[in-house]
């Protein structure tokens, strides 16, 4: 399991600093018996350093997942989830995994090679796990790790592992095409289908 979590003490790492995690791997946030699964392409240098999914600032995931009424407040990834963040994702059963668990500063690092054998480790993943429904947030990933070309956004026809399987965009906010909106329909649909019933979001 890794364990590594690094505390910054200053507001923003260097570039160096985060340079020192590449190639590093993240563990999974999972537990139990989730019902969702979010698969993500690879972990950002951001994520191996606060060993968060999404970490870095001004990703769209995790104030997705609030909209959508998945979790029930707004976290910090950028500083690491505390252990009672973390206790509350997996208790609504949901789980975050990778294609491709090695670092990097951008997913275009990662070759086909890598993808097509991180989709067959994620279809044999999904297999334990047993989720009723899966997103995956990489639409390239996508269509390279499962053969896919024309796959488009969205409920797809072909399922990985036998489980429903959802489409989206890269959550980055580097990536014009998906908003905090979009996302979050897109979640809730994934999640309804999970079983997994919306929340109320807590205000401050």
């Amino acid at each position: 399991m890794v364990v590594r979590c690094l505390v910054w003490l200053m507001p923003r790492p260097t570039r160096d600093e985060l340079a020192a995690y590449a190639n590093a791997p993240v563990d999974d946030l999972a537990g139990g018996e989730p019902r969702l699964v979010f698969v993500g392409i690879n972990p950002g240098l951001w994520t191996a350093a606060t060993n968060t999914p999404f970490a870095r600032p001004g990703n769209r995931f995790w104030p997705a997942l609030v909209a959508a009424g998945l979790i029930r407040r707004p976290v910090d990834p950028a500083a690491g989830l505390t252990s009672a963040e973390r206790r509350h994702i997996i208790e609504r059963g949901i789980a975050i995994t990778n294609f491709v668990n090695r670092a990097t500063a951008r997913a275009d690092e990662l070759n086909e090679d890598e993808i097509s054998a991180g989709a067959i480790e994620l279809h044999e993943r999904l297999l334990r796990w047993k989720p009723q429904a899966v997103a995956v947030l990489g639409i390239t990933a996508y269509r390279q790790g499962f053969h896919r070309p024309g796959a488009r956004r969205g409920r797809q026809p072909l399922d990985i592992a036998g489980i429903p399987t959802f489409l989206f965009g890269n959550p980055s906010g580097l990536n014009a095409h998906e908003t905090v909106q979009s996302l979050a329909e897109g979640f809730g649909a994934a999640a309804q289908l999970g079983g997994i019933t919306p929340l109320r979001r807590i205000r401050h």
